[in-house]
């Protein structure tokens, strides 16, 4: 199982979109300050989940919303519960 995951800045609310195989490893490594990219918005809280069943989907779907840096596309997403798009 592989997830998308978003994150919130507790700091400035801030959103960080990872994916990862286990995410409750990886959520740690964030709020620990081991995660370069985030160490600068801790403390950190998940605020959106979803499983794909392989890595490499979960990649991609990352990828694309990182493409679309606009927060109310991120709110959306969080408040729905669901990432709506696809990897073709």
């Amino acid at each position: 199982m592989a997830y998308v995951y978003i994150l919130q800045s507790l700091r400035n609310g801030k959103y960080y979109i990872g994916s990862t195989l286990d995410l409750e490893e990886r959520v740690k490594k964030h709020n620990l300050g081991q995660v370069y990219s985030t160490k600068r918005l801790l403390p950190l809280k998940i605020v959106f989940r979803q499983n794909y069943s392989d890595i490499q989907t979960a990649r991609k779907i990352e990828n694309k919303l990182k493409k679309f840096k606009r927060r109310d596309f991120l709110d959306k997403i969080i408040a729905e519960g669901k990432i709506r798009i696809s990897v073709d």
